[in-house]
């Protein structure tokens, strides 16, 4: 299994699918990484050899791509300040509520998670009715 910037990318897979498994690297972007690393796109991960390993490496570093910690930091960073300037977006974040104009009164159970039932809890010691 190859390593590349931290993470571990599948070995079976072709280079350009297993780039994807870096977080910020889609099909596109992979594509353009593996075309700007010289390495042949139908090798298999585990093919690579150092160098080709050390070209894919050398191409997302000089690339300026923003991808996993940096990343997740910016997506973080906007949603704080989102939240910090208490416009909707930020608090409907901040609720786990859907952020883009979806109803809720039926469905968002993605966002809103599973059903919290209110209502009446029944005392357990409570007499039953029949003496």
């Amino acid at each position: 299994m190859a390593r590349i910037l931290g993470v571990d990318i599948p070995g079976e897979k072709r280079v350009g699918i297993s780039l994807r498994y870096i977080y910020g690297i889609g099909p596109t972007l992979a594509d353009e990484i593996v075309e700007r690393a010289q390495v042949d796109p139908s090798i298999r991960a585990k093919d690579l050899t150092e160098e080709q390993l050390s070209q894919i490496v050398h191409v997302l570093q000089e690339g300026d791509y923003l991808i996993e910690g940096d990343l997740r930091r910016e997506i973080g960073m906007n949603l704080k300040r989102l939240q910090g300037i208490k416009c909707y977006r930020g608090m409907r974040h901040l609720r786990n509520l859907p952020v883009r104009g979806q109803r809720t009164q039926t469905n968002a159970r993605t966002r809103k998670g599973p059903r919290k039932t209110v209502g009446v809890v029944r005392n357990p010691n409570a007499k039953t009715g029949i003496h």
